[in-house]
């Protein structure tokens, strides 16, 4: 290949990645929603991972090589897709954002500090051991996920527990901790106006198969409080337990309360026609600002991929060495991202999304000074490089806990919206089609910029960008800025 052509395939390669990572995101998501496990997707985009990594090692033309990156980035759409829904499936939506900023830690070393260790193993090992590390890489990666135990599978296993064990002093300490609340079988006076017609269903269908079970006595003070009575009932034990010949009447219960309405007790005539969750998502100008700021974080954090070793090799004539080490001060900033989480869990994302666009722009465009060889000038790369990393960090994990955060609040006002299984694989699908496309846009600008009008009109792009991008980060992260607080909306 001549030498001039080098700047455009290595834009191209980075560019094909995230072509199919944008492609295939999608539909992994909607798979993977409609999976019984979350290992079997990871393990499949592992092994497509693996079989990627060996035509990149032993291809030895072009079309080889895009083959290779367009199977790395469906591979990345499987892994990334599912592994972000497995961890909210694990913890929740409370420390999400905390959790995120692991996340983003793992993503920006990944990222950035893939080229410092390849120029590194290059260096020292040649060709193949750059490859020999990831082929270790990928084969720790497959014994993690077989070996990983899911969180609804250990919950069916404790119940398992719970069920033979022993008896004794302490088995019964453990079943009295796991028995019902005292009131738990009353049914609450909310309970049928928010009861779905499944979940009458599935009620029935217990009752029939398995007949009525034990009940314990509720407290007197609960009964009157629940039902009105005025009856003085003797002090019981509320562990103490007795067998009644069937469950308590819905209708006797709640016959105070009036007929139920005719919305709630028949079939919505559009339960049939309800919309994907895919379309129901991108309907929401607040998660559609959440997949814009995301695009352009990708984008400014990848467009170094391409410029950035050729740049310090022109101008401080460092090998691959160098060109590796010189995206350490991008890396370092991301060990920040927890604290970050934290902050977006507790005030929201929206500060934090807003302020790391506005701060990235003096920095872009103070790399413009970049522009000859000498000790202080690469200083000033590095310190410039560490305030952008430290700015984009700060854009990053609060936008990947917005996700879920939106997600959480659509379920809360229409329980049910997304199915039984829920559609957090679908989001972070469409999360990982935005991030891809950073990855696709980011290469392409920046190495079509330097190539046709040079370093320091590429970085001056790069600042407006990112200062453009605050603007619907202000307005939309959290739901619309026009709202009062406790009215923010999606």
């Amino acid at each position: 290949m001549a030498e001039d052509d080098v700047q455009h395939w290595v834009s191209v390669l980075l560019a094909v990645y995230g072509a199919a990572l944008l492609a295939s995101a999608p539909l992994c998501g909607y798979l993977a929603d409609r999976s019984t496990s979350r290992r079997l997707p990871l393990l499949i985009g592992l092994l497509a991972l693996a079989g990627a990594t060996l035509m990149l090692c032993l291809g030895k033309n072009i079309g080889v090589l895009v083959a290779g990156r367009i199977l790395q980035g469906i591979s990345a759409a499987i892994v990334w897709t599912v592994g972000l829904a497995l961890l909210v499936d694990t913890v929740g939506q409370r420390e999400v954002g905390q959790v995120m900023g692991f996340v983003s830690i793992s993503m920006s070393v990944a990222i950035l500090v893939a080229p410092l260790l390849g120029g590194v193993v290059y260096d020292r090992s040649g060709y193949y051991g750059v490859y020999y590390m990831a082929f270790a890489l990928i084969v720790c990666d497959i014994i993690l996920r077989t070996i990983m135990i899911e969180k609804k599978v250990a919950r069916k296993w404790d119940k398992g527990d719970e069920r033979v064990s022993a008896p004794g002093p302490a088995a019964e300490e453990k079943s009295s901790s796991a028995r019902p609340r005292p009131d738990s079988w009353l049914p609450h006076p909310d309970s049928v106006l928010h009861m779905t017609i499944s979940e009458k269903k599935i009620a029935k269908r217990w009752t029939v198969e398995n007949g009525p079970r034990p009940k314990p006595i509720p407290p007197p003070e609960e009964i009157s409080e629940i039902f009105g009575s005025r009856r003085t009932l003797p002090p019981s034990n509320a562990d103490t337990i007795i067998e009644e010949p069937e469950p308590p009447s819905h209708s006797n219960s709640f016959a105070q309360l009036g007929p139920i309405p005719q919305s709630l007790s028949t079939p919505s005539p559009d339960h049939g026609r309800q919309r994907p969750p895919v379309a129901i998502l991108l309907s929401s100008r607040r998660l559609l600002s959440a997949l814009y700021c995301a695009l352009v974080q990708s984008a400014l954090m990848t467009a170094w991929d391409a410029v950035l070793p050729l740049r310090v090799n022109v101008i401080f004539g460092w090998g691959s060495l160098g060109a590796g080490l010189i995206f350490l001060p991008l890396v370092l900033p991301s060990f920040m991202a927890p604290l970050v989480g934290a902050f977006s869990d507790r005030y929201g994302a929206r500060l934090p999304t807003f302020v790391g666009f506005v701060l990235a722009m003096p920095f872009l465009i103070l790399l413009r000074v970049v522009d000859h060889g000498g000790r202080e000038q690469a200083v000033v790369l590095c310190v410039l490089l560490a305030l952008l990393g430290t700015a984009l960090t700060v854009v990053m994990t609060p936008l990947l806990a917005e996700v879920t955060y939106i997600l959480d609040e659509k379920e809360k006002r229409h329980p049910g919206l997304f199915g039984e299984k829920g559609a957090y694989a679908q989001a972070y699908g469409l999360f990982n089609c935005a991030f891809a496309g950073g990855m696709l846009v980011g290469p392409l600008w920046a190495g079509f910029v330097v190539e046709k009008t040079g370093w320091g009109t590429m970085c001056l792009t790069l600042g407006v960008l990112a200062v453009v991008s605050a603007i619907p980060a202000l307005l939309f992260t959290n739901g619309w800025i026009g709202k009062r607080k406790d009215q923010w909306t999606m």
